[in-house]
């Protein structure tokens, strides 16, 4: 009996020191973004000048291990992960016009999260989108350029995770950054993330405007032709 008790304790003590050292995460990337984020731009010249409070974050990232079954404290932190990671990364090499002056920023370069590894690439496609097949994603994973989607100026959150997701997809599809509708035309021209992920947004059997109009609150007609413009991949900079 002492020796179950003893486990059980020792069990409660990991669950306890992962919940801590979790929310201990969210709250320095809350308070990163909300000091260096206004209206979707990042002040990379403050950063570059003092790194302390993202390298601090990064480095309880890289204690952290959430498990796929605990979904939303999943998800929350490998997206916080994510767009912290893309911020070192442009940081590392700032001054810099774009991500992709860095050859291998998405596919090559390592960083250290969740106890292991990875590459940005990875956590996108592999650490998410292949394991909760969430269109919204493409809302919220910010890769430093102003054709990303505006990066909010606070962490992603299990417990308001939903709501988030929900609130950038239709900030999204209702605005103008990421469609523009041409009803005189008939024609919608949408992000190149439409046309890069489309299996993601017809997973369900929905074209691409019958998915974004389940979020639009004004519907595009079906019939409208669909094209993309072109991804703009300067720094999202202040």
């Amino acid at each position: 009996m002492k020796n179950i008790i003893v486990v059980a304790l020792i069990l409660l003590g990991g669950f306890s020191a992962k919940a801590q050292n979790l929310d201990v995460f969210y709250k320095q990337a809350d308070a990163f973004f909300k000091a260096n984020v206004l209206n979707g731009k990042v002040d990379y010249d403050a950063i570059k000048k003092d790194r302390s409070a993202l390298n601090e974050a990064l480095k309880t990232a890289a204690g952290i291990n959430v498990a796929k079954s605990d979904a939303k404290n999943y998800q929350a932190f490998w997206i916080n992960a994510y767009n912290l990671s893309v911020i070192k990364g442009l940081v590392d090499n700032y001054p810099t016009k774009s991500p992709l002056d860095d050859k291998g920023f998405f596919d090559k370069t390592k960083h250290s999260l969740g106890g292991k590894s990875t590459v940005l690439n990875d956590i996108e496609h592999k650490l998410l989108r292949a394991q909760f097949k969430d269109p919204r994603f493409h809302f919220v994973l910010v890769c430093g350029a102003v054709g990303c989607p505006p990066l909010i100026n606070k962490a992603y959150l299990p417990s308001t995770l939903e709501t988030q997701l929900q609130k950038q997809a239709k900030l999204a599809l209702n605005g103008t950054y990421f469609i523009k509708v041409n009803a005189k035309k008939k024609r919608v021209a949408g992000s190149k993330i439409l046309e890069w992920y489309k299996e993601d947004f017809i997973m369900n059997g929905k074209t691409e405007i019958e998915y974004i109009n389940t979020i639009r609150t004004e519907k595009i007609p079906t019939d409208y032709k669909l094209t993309y413009f072109e991804y703009d991949w300067r720094i999202n900079k202040q």
